[in-house]
């Protein structure tokens, strides 16, 4: 029982804080997303400004603030405009296959691998505009229009787009300035790297994970047995004072069984006494049955109640059992069924199975009234047996039925004076000692109906 249930608390301290890492990584997964992103945005928004500053146009303050923004980040210094003015390299094979007319102008590619080499330029301008250095690596060899249009239409547009090898783009265009006819910027940025870089932090989040979520499982074990080492032993002491009670008060009520029995004996069938010493055997059997529960329950709470699983026909037990409770049926004018398929079988202790048997007919029994019908079926559910006792009885009430497994629990009305409330306990602990499942199903004032399922055999 204790190993179960440090189990649970291991899994359920696994589980709550494996979900608070994965909330943090994943927090710490779409901050350092939103933080790329964000200079990708800036360094999109800093080389549009230089193309517009380099075409002549007044920047808007996004776009000054942007170059300001880029140039402090960079340690570079400010032009007047607020946008970075770029040295001229000195170096002639930097600027092969390039115009010689941009060399040192913001459009300068040699610039712009420098400080930002994934970002692109295309642009739509007419020749009367001054020329824009196109990016040989660029994925885009023209504008992409949908984008175009909607800078066109509404003067600037920001999007991802993937294009159709799966590349993904972050791309700004900007709509040009002017009377003439409408142009178009476009500068984006390849998000390979960016996807290399989140890609990896996800590889290195998930080894951490891994390796957090067993040393927090090895963690949970410890500190769930450490928490329910006093429980487990308090536990253990009860179990074995029960034990120890329910052995040394055997001996005493057998004693004073046999003394009053040797006392009746001796007493004409007349005497008054003899109703005084059958009371005393009527109590002195009810403690001992009592004794014999406790003793059952303390060895199914330890796991020390010896079990012989044996194949067990069903048909001939269930026969036996329709004979030696068919005559308290005919006391009681109860009509008892038994319906059992030949060859059908289960996997049980002989003994133990029988006793559950015995305790769910005792009950329906003694729940059901004179002209009523109790039945035992059992039927095949492939790897499983099912078998099922039937009333038609009172049933149980609704508030009753959560707790008619618990031990000592009687329900107020039943009518079931003489039991103590251990009769059901007991039948569910050899059930699932057995591999087996027992439960009720009633309807208050139709019946009960006690199914146990067994392994097959």
């Amino acid at each position: 029982m204790f190993r179960g249930l440090r189990l649970r608390l291991t899994f359920l301290y696994t589980i709550s804080a494996v979900a608070l890492v994965f909330l943090l990584s994943l927090v710490a997964y779409r901050a350092i997303e939103r933080e790329l992103q964000a200079n990708i945005d800036l360094a999109l928004r800093y080389r549009m400004a230089q193309q517009l500053q380099w075409q002549g146009f007044p920047l808007p303050s996004d776009l000054e603030s942007a170059g300001r923004e880029w140039g402090a980040r960079s340690g570079l210094p400010l032009g007047g405009t607020g946008v970075v003015s770029p040295p001229v390299e000195d170096d002639i094979y930097e600027n092969e296959g390039e115009d010689p007319h941009l060399e040192g102008s913001p459009s300068d590619l040699d610039e712009f691998d420098a400080e930002l080499a994934p970002v692109f330029v295309l642009s739509s301008a007419s020749q009367t505009y001054r020329a824009v250095a196109v990016n040989q690596n660029s994925p885009l060899t023209v504008l992409y229009a949908p984008a175009a249009e909607a800078a066109l239409a509404q003067d600037r547009d920001l999007r991802t787009i993937t294009l159709q090898d799966g590349t993904r783009v972050r791309l700004l265009s900007v709509r040009l300035p002017g009377a003439g006819p409408a142009q178009v910027i476009q500068v984006g940025r390849l998000l390979d790297d960016q996807q290399r870089v989140l890609d990896a932090l996800l590889r290195v989040l998930f080894l951490l994970g891994g390796i957090g979520a067993l040393l927090i499982a090895a963690g949970s074990w410890w500190v769930a047995g450490r928490s329910m080492a006093p429980a487990q032993e308090a536990w253990e002491k009860q179990q074995a004072f029960v034990a120890n009670a329910s052995h040394e008060l055997r001996s005493p009520l057998t004693v004073l069984r046999a003394s009053a029995e040797v006392a009746q004996r001796g007493l004409d069938p007349s005497d008054a006494r003899n109703e005084l010493l059958e009371d005393i055997l009527q109590e002195v059997d009810h403690m001992a049955r009592l004794v014999d529960d406790l003793l059952l329950l303390s060895r199914l709470d330890a796991g020390r109640l010896a079990l012989a699983h044996e194949r067990i026909e069903l048909a001939p037990v269930l026969e036996d059992l329709s004979r030696k409770i068919g005559r308290l049926a005919e006391t009681g004018s109860i009509q008892l069924e038994v319906a059992a398929p030949a060859g059908l079988a289960v996997l049980a202790d002989r003994t133990r199975f029988r006793q559950v048997l015995l305790i769910l007919l005792d009950n329906a029994m003694r729940h059901t009234p004179g002209g009523g019908r109790v039945s035992l079926a059992a039927r095949s559910t492939g790897r499983r047996v099912e078998i099922t006792v039937t009333d038609t009885g009172e049933g149980i009430k609704a508030a009753d039925l959560p707790h008619v497994f618990e031990r000592f629990y009687r329900s107020t009305g039943n009518g079931d004076a003489d039991g103590a409330g251990l009769g059901l306990a007991i039948a569910k602990g050899l059930t699932e000692a057995q591999g087996g499942t027992i439960e009720l199903l009633t309807l208050a004032g139709i019946g009960t109906s006690a199914r146990l399922i067994l392994p097959a055999g």
